[in-house]
């Protein structure tokens, strides 16, 4: 967990690499979800992308669940965001 500045201390961060570890998807997975807008980058951190925790946790949960339905990327991406 990240906190990005004192006075921030309740923003739970999470960074790419991270979500790779805790989510058991591959680098190139989140790299894609979030040039396809399903993931949203909060901050940047000199190289690191960090994510909100909780956000990502509900977003690909809601992914997998869409997927294992038959939903292609371009069809979530529309129910869930709207482009």
């Amino acid at each position: 967990m990240i906190k990005l500045s004192e006075g921030n201390t309740q923003d739970e961060m999470i960074s790419a690499k991270e979500i790779v570890k805790a989510f058991h998807i591959s680098y190139q997975t989140v790299n894609h979800y979030t040039d396809f807008g399903l993931l949203q980058v909060v901050v940047r951190k000199r190289n690191v992308r960090f994510y909100d925790r909780e956000l990502v946790t509900n977003r690909l949960k809601e992914i997998k669940e869409l997927v294992g339905e038959g939903y292609s990327l371009r069809l979530i991406r529309r129910k869930l965001i709207g482009i």
